[in-house]
């Protein structure tokens, strides 16, 4: 059985939200698991000793505890951990967070059977009360052979950081994470692309992210900035896209920047934006609007159901 390491930064975070990650990683039903959690909070972080003290109590082999001295940032402090980890495998989860008991196990069967260099699944979004209000998947996904992949996910993003699962030493030869203020996983990704991994997809709904209340606010300012950077990169590769799929990534950028200045409560900019990505590309953007709104519907009427 291979080792599989689990990478978890933590920041300024409580016990409860880390206790409920770390508990779904310890139920895996595949037992051959490292956890490596890195503590990125700053020195002054006052919940900083109750969390190293409930590691401490959990007094588990398979549980490595690391403190950074100054704060990384989320990219840097998973590359701390992918540097320190052991195992043949790799993959993350985020410090509030969880996967399902049978994750890990899915995931190594699918990684051997079909020798893949990297995976990734799918993600059940919950809200703080546990109700699910979203899912991303990639059902859209017309081809996986790179050539094909590098354009889709151009255009839509193949990323879920807590999905992905990497061989060890093919995640370290790439350096793993680069830094950015946002979108490290979307170059993650870019890096395997162009490095010629074996990339599949377990159509598996196996890792459930949280969503709390205020978060979106508190990074919209970094979100307007690292995504202009991002289009800039993508530009490089609009080479290889037929007119309408720049289109479509034309309006898919502006349509990202009207909603972070909305969230930002910049009105003006939110009008802006919103028009500009409408005039890039009319139907795309109403066709993705419409899948938008209609998954909006669905999940405030599950939500009522509840």
């Amino acid at each position: 059985m291979k080792k599989v390491s689990v990478i978890m930064p933590t920041c300024k975070r409580e016990v409860p939200y880390i206790s409920r990650a770390v508990e779904s990683l310890l139920n895996q039903t595949y037992e051959n698991l490292e956890i490596i959690i890195i503590d990125d909070s700053p020195n002054d972080y006052h919940r900083r000793e109750e969390i190293k003290n409930y590691i401490e109590s959990l007094n588990n082999p398979k549980v490595t505890y690391i403190q950074n001295e100054v704060n990384l940032g989320g990219a840097l402090a998973r590359n701390v951990g992918i540097f320190k980890a052991t195992g043949d495998y790799i993959t993350f989860l985020d410090d509030d967070d969880m996967y399902k008991p049978e994750k890990v196990e899915k995931q190594v069967k699918f990684m051997e059977e079909n020798d893949f260099d990297l995976i990734f699944s799918n993600m059940e979004i919950k809200n703080s009360q546990g109700a699910i209000i979203d899912v991303r998947d990639y059902h859209d996904i017309w081809s996986f052979e790179n050539d094909e992949l590098l354009k889709y996910h151009i255009m839509r993003h193949a990323t879920g950081t807590p999905t992905y699962m990497f061989k060890a030493q093919k995640l370290k030869d790439i350096g793993g994470f680069d830094q950015a203020i946002m979108g490290q996983e979307f170059y993650l990704m870019l890096k395997a692309i162009e490095n010629g991994f074996k990339i599949g997809y377990l159509d598996e709904y196996d890792v459930v992210v949280f969503r709390h209340k205020g978060e979106a606010i508190s990074t919209g300012k970094n979100k307007i900035k690292g995504e202009k950077i991002l289009q800039k990169r993508k530009k490089e590769y609009f080479h290889l896209l037929t007119p309408e799929q720049i289109r479509f990534v034309n309006m898919r950028h502006n349509a990202v920047l009207a909603v972070a200045n909305k969230r930002n409560k910049k009105y003006f900019s939110f009008i802006w934006y919103a028009f500009v990505a409408f005039t890039k590309a009319p139907i795309a953007c109403i066709r993705e609007a419409y899948k938008f709104m209609k998954t909006v519907v669905i999940n405030r009427i599950t939500l009522m159901k509840k």
